[in-house]
């Protein structure tokens, strides 16, 4: 039994501890807008927090997220008001399919949280998730929308 701190609440998993840590959340946890898309840390649709750093959760294994705080995209917003990625996301019609945008949006709020005003060098070397739909002109708008929020 591992004992895992996501979005503030702590919950128990019966899981092998070498589990990857995205298939407890979606699979035991029930939170299931953190995506699998690739299983070998490239795309980044699996991207959570990790004691507040930008982690792809498929390549970790449970065992090494017990005693650490985990944040999911559900637990961005804090207190029923979107993180400022997320409504910088919206008022820039970013998602197209939406698959990759939970994992794009957790990348972001960490690269806002160490680089506040980010310039597009810094958003092309911080945001290395993959987005089928390549909408990766409006991920840039809506990350320097964000920064000037």
């Amino acid at each position: 039994m591992a004992r895992l701190t996501i979005n503030g609440k702590t919950h128990d998993v019966d899981v092998d501890p070498t589990t990857p840590l995205l298939w407890a959340i979606r699979e035991n946890v029930g939170l299931t807008g953190t995506k699998y898309g690739c299983g070998i840390a490239m795309c980044g649709a699996c991207t959570v927090h990790v004691d507040g750093v930008a982690t792809r959760s498929c390549a970790m294994a449970v065992s090494d997220a017990v005693g650490k705080q985990i944040t999911t995209i559900e637990g961005l917003a804090q207190n029923g008001t979107l993180h400022r990625v997320q409504q910088a996301w919206i008022a820039h019609e970013v998602p197209q399919c939406g698959y990759c945008q939970s994992g794009m949006i957790m990348a972001a709020a960490e690269l806002l949280k160490n680089t506040p005003k980010p310039t597009d060098a810094d958003i092309d070397n911080a945001i290395t998730n993959i987005c089928r739909c390549g909408t990766f002109q409006q991920v840039r708008a809506a990350i320097h929308a964000a920064a000037n929020a």
